[in-house]
Formats: structure tokens, C-alpha cells, sequence
């Protein structure tokens, strides 16, 4: 037997902070590689094309932060699994793993 979600308390507000969150999961994902290209590039072959990349994608990582938080809260998420999603933004190609699986989570909740 399965077990149906329960639906949020305010649905609306989560609905509004799921677009950003996937949004931010992506470009954070997208700046994650960059900034690993840019690793390999400066301490592999010591070409510094991409040596401003660095402080833009730590700015891009704190609206990344910010994001989850505001929909965590929104979902009432416990805090340990806010913690764990933030996390995500900092290891290559799991923030979009985790964004699957997040915008799969809350959008079954809101069909609740």
C-alpha cells in the first residue's frame, strides 16, 4: 500500500519558490563545471582564461543558498535535509540530480 503525500499548508508560496530553486540548481550545476574546467585548466595546463570564474560562481552558490532555504521553509523541510540540498551545489553534477528529485518531491505534493 502506498501512501499518498500530504499536500502543503500554503501551496502557493512553495509553487512560487520551487521556479527559482530549480532555476539557481541548474546554474549552480552549470558553474559547478565551469569552475572544474577552470581547475584543470590553471593547475593542468597553467592557463588562466577562466581565473575570474571563481568569485562569480561563489555569488551564484549564495542565491543558490538562498533559494533552497526560502523553499524549504516554504515546504517545511526538516533541517537536515535543507542542509543536504544546499550541500548538493558543491559536488559536480549532483546538484542536478537533486533537483530532479526535489521538483519531483514537491510537485507530487502540490497535485496532493
Amino acid at each position: 500500500m502506498t501512501t499518498r503525500p500530504q499536500p502543503y499548508d500554503n501551496p502557493e508560496t512553495v509553487r512560487k519558490a520551487l521556479t527559482p530553486f530549480k532555476v539557481m540548481a541548474f546554474v549552480v550545476g552549470v558553474g559547478l563545471l565551469l569552475l572544474v574546467l577552470e581547475m584543470i585548466l590553471k593547475y593542468g595546463f597553467q592557463n588562466d582564461v577562466l581565473d575570474w570564474w571563481a568569485m562569480p560562481h561563489g555569488f551564484l552558490y549564495m542565491i543558490y543558498l538562498a533559494c533552497t532555504a526560502n523553499l524549504g521553509f516554504a515546504a517545511r523541510w526538516p533541517l537536515g535535509k535543507m542542509v543536504g540540498v544546499m550541500l548538493a551545489g558543491v559536488v559536480p553534477l549532483l546538484s542536478f540530480w537533486v533537483e530532479r528529485k526535489v521538483a519531483h518531491e514537491v510537485d507530487g505534493r502540490l497535485a496532493a
